[in-house]
């Protein structure tokens, strides 16, 4: 980074008092002549000494409903013959000459409404400040620079660093604007069919649009660089409510579509008595509107993104004001298919999912995923409060879905059984189906179960001389396979029923311990 900071400014730094507070005659204000002129050639003589003729704007921005200025803004607020009024080109990262850096800077001394950093990365810096105060940095001591603005009557002084220094070390890691975010859009869209989306390219001007299916690709393209973006809820068409919501006390923003489809924002306050009843007439006409806070704590869009460069890169430095999903966006990115999480459970749904908080974020498992053996309901597995660990299965940021297991981290028990393939063991029948009866083959209340087919169950029962078994009853069974991809095992009763030697030592009883805990 750049080493040499200056500030610069009309004020003589003999005529500061013990404090560093100018007490002498020089105005806080342009002079809009040749004090004026002389900032901007000493600016020059820097960026001549570095090498510099071209700046970027950095984080521009023009006066909103507040103007500290010492003089008021003017129509254009400065921009007027430099950009077109759509302010084309005026945005974060846009390269400009150095002669419309220096109108920029003249419109900046004159509080005229705009106000930007203008910049060239880790070789020069200008930032204007209050009170007619500029800063420059530079990667050299630029001796001849600093002579010249000597000549000319100012006064530069070093400084350790440029108090307008861009400075958005918020914890967290700003949401780009990427292809994932872009699905996630489309996923809002198929759910809730239109939305809403705000563009910012600079500090106080939004322009708003209304995305579906089919005017989503069209939107994205025409969207200004290293913009920031929020997505809302589509526009209310009960317009007479949106009005009635706005307070009698504060300023909100009103957005509405006209009757042409065209989108438009303006603050509202009824305290205004002049122009409000005029902007509310206006709304009351409008086929859709929203009334939205200003107060960052209450105005809360869906989610929100900066746009990344051409190349994929997110450089600008501005953030937006993370929402619920730009948080739950920010941990899914810590999450990886196989990582070990913990959480605690917090519900168990009708429909047999669990429900567990993983630091902030809902994740699911399954019921096939609690238990490798066979549950009914999830409580037999967890209880709401229990604190577990998991491996995450699958992470879908564009649902925002996290998928666990349990059983993922436990050793399958099934392995074992299919060891005894060929024995005979004595079962309970748990159910009976057209296909023939479920046996468990283990003697505890989840022990595997596997299926006699009606073709391998008793003879006397298949030719009607005898009862089916009922469940309960005990039943002698051979295991013939246990096929552990589809984890299905297959019985015969009719093959454990041998000439008698056939069978000596291989019945046995239901105390298998497959997974080597000791239960019975």
């Amino acid at each position: 980074m750049p080493s040499f900071v200056h500030r610069i400014s009309k004020y003589d730094p003999a005529d500061r008092d013990e404090r560093g507070a100018y007490t002498g005659a020089e105005e806080p204000v342009s002079d809009h002549g040749p004090v004026e002129s002389a900032y901007l050639e000493a600016l020059a003589a820097f960026a001549a000494a570095t090498g510099v003729d071209r700046l970027a704007l950095r984080e521009p921005g023009l006066t909103g409903l507040v103007h500290f200025g010492l003089e008021p803004v003017i129509e254009g607020q400065g921009l007027t013959g430099l950009f077109p009024p759509d302010l084309r080109g005026f945005h974060d990262g846009a390269e400009v000459s150095l002669a419309t850096a220096l109108e920029l800077v003249r419109a900046m001394l004159r509080d005229n409404g705009v106000w930007c950093r203008l910049e060239v990365a880790d070789v020069f810096a200008v930032h204007v400040g209050w009170d007619q105060y500029v800063y420059v940095t530079s990667e050299g001591p630029c001796e001849s620079a600093l002579a010249r603005t000597r000549e000319l009557g100012l006064f530069p002084e070093r400084i350790a660093a440029s108090p307008y220094a861009a400075e958005y070390g918020e914890p967290g890691e700003q949401r780009p604007a990427d292809e994932e975010f872009w699905a996630r859009v489309r996923w809002c869209l198929i759910r809730r069919e239109e939305v809403l989306l705000e563009e910012s390219p600079v500090e106080n001007v939004s322009r708003w649009y209304r995305l579906t299916a089919a005017t989503l690709d069209g939107v994205r393209a025409g969207l200004t660089p290293r913009a920031r973006l929020a997505l809302w809820p589509k526009l209310s068409e009960d317009v007479a409510a949106v009005l009635a919501a706005v307070p009698a006390e504060g300023t909100v923003e009103l957005v509405w579509e006209d009757g042409e489809a065209s989108l438009t924002s303006a603050f509202a306050d009824r305290a205004d008595t002049s122009g409000y009843p005029v902007l509310a007439a206006r709304v009351a006409r409008a086929r859709a509107a929203a009334v939205l806070p200003l107060e960052v704590d209450a105005r809360r869009p869906l989610f929100t993104a900066v746009l990344p460069d051409g190349d994929g890169v997110l450089r600008a430095r501005w953030r937006t004001e993370p929402t619920p999903s730009d948080r739950t966006w920010a941990l899914l990115r810590t999450l990886r298919k196989g990582q070990t999480v913990r959480g605690t459970v917090t519900g168990i749904a009708s429909f047999g999912v669990t429900f567990v908080d993983i630091g902030g974020l809902t994740a699911m498992i399954n019921i096939p995923e609690l238990s490798w053996r066979p549950l009914g309901h999830p409580s037999e597995a967890v209880a709401a409060g229990e604190e577990i660990t998991a491996e995450v299965l699958d992470v879908d940021p564009v649902r925002e879905r996290v998928a666990l297991s349990l059983r993922a981290l436990r050793p399958d028990p099934l392995p074992g059984l299919r060891a005894r393939v060929g024995q005979v063991v004595t079962g309970v029948v748990t159910k009976l189906v057209p296909l023939g009866a479920f046996v468990r083959v283990e003697d505890r209340p989840d022990g595997f179960q596997g299926l006699v087919p009606r073709a391998e169950l008793p003879g006397e029962a298949l030719a009607g001389t005898g009862e089916m078994p009922r469940v309960g009853d005990p039943l002698r069974v051979r295991i013939l396979d246990v096929d552990l991809d589809r984890r299905r095992i297959a019985l015969s009763a009719v093959r454990a029923r041998g000439d008698g030697d056939e069978d000596e030592g291989k019945d046995k009883d239901l105390d298998l311990d497959l997974d080597g805990d000791g239960d019975a």
